[in-house]
């Protein structure tokens, strides 16, 4: 049963690649004008605008400086008609992976970034999308969020190809930028690491796990983002109180109850940092 149910994922697979590159399949042309992002509705196979894309800025984006630096160099290259890599943005939640790639289109849409979210399903769709932008001016991200993969799953084998190694020419006017918390993109099973074979002093990866390593070195630039530290996290945080109208600053009464805000929510990231600000000053500032 295994070898049947892979044999017609497979099969699944190819039928949906094929769809893809058929004459006759009529694929509506989106209204560029009504927005500078846009969502894929895989089942509809077409573009959806959206018109209130979350407003962050760059400069909000605190304790992750080198990873903005890199990404912010590769987007604006590409922005400029130059050449530049697919991003994998992967590490610890809540750190400012997804933010930072809408913070880049607040940057740069005008001057011609346009930013398609799609997810792991509608990968299959790759070469849909690449028809609508070639030829385009604009300069297109394609935005897949929060991306994990099993092996067997079509959107995989569809981004695997398309990165490296697909006959259909990828369009020099888009780039893939993929955030996960997944190093990898897959899961790491502990038998994965068993079957790893020693000869001498050489490691000898099982075969699972390099199809893993193979897909994210695929992309081009792989950034890596960490836990914040305590430092970081009361920074971020009084950024962000700041932003929402407290003036009194970050007092030793604030500083204890951001901490314990930490510990309750077992983490210490911007995004926690910003969900207390919202939480304390809903509470004490007046509108």
């Amino acid at each position: 049963m295994d070898r049947l149910d892979k044999f017609l994922s497979r099969a699944d697979n190819l039928l949906s690649r094929l769809e893809s590159i058929l004459p006759g399949v009529d694929t509506p042309v989106p209204d560029w004008h009504a927005a500078a992002a846009f969502r894929w509705d895989q089942r509809q196979r077409m573009l959806h605008p959206v018109p209130n894309f979350q407003r962050i800025a760059l400069s909000d984006l605190l304790g992750i400086d080198e990873q903005k630096r890199r990404i912010c160099q590769n987007t604006q290259q590409f922005v400029q008609g130059g050449t530049a890599n697919n991003v994998l943005l992967s590490g610890a939640r809540g750190t400012g992976k997804s933010s930072l790639v809408k913070a880049l289109l607040n940057e740069y849409a005008g001057h011609g970034l346009r930013v398609i979210q799609i997810d792991k399903l509608g990968l299959i769709d790759l070469s849909y999308i690449i028809g609508l932008v070639q030829g385009r001016d604009e300069r297109f991200i394609l935005y897949c969020d929060d991306l994990s993969f099993n092996a067997e799953e079509p959107g995989y084998q569809s981004l695997k190809a398309a990165l490296d190694g697909d006959l259909v020419a990828f369009s020099d006017n888009l780039l893939i930028y993929a955030t996960s918390n997944r190093r990898h993109l897959m899961p790491d099973y502990m038998q994965d690491n068993l079957a790893t074979k020693y000869a001498g002093d050489e490691v000898h990866p099982a075969e699972s796990v390099e199809e893993k390593v193979s897909l994210s070195e695929r992309f081009g630039l792989w950034v890596s983002f960490y836990p914040f530290s305590q430092d970081d996290y009361l920074a971020v945080a009084a950024h962000w109180l700041e932003h929402h109208g407290w003036k009194q600053g970050m007092t030793d009464e604030i500083r204890t109850a951001a901490l314990q805000w930490s510990l309750m929510r077992g983490s210490r990231s911007g995004r926690v940092a910003g969900q207390f600000a919202r939480d304390w000053c809903g509470r004490h500032v007046q509108g």
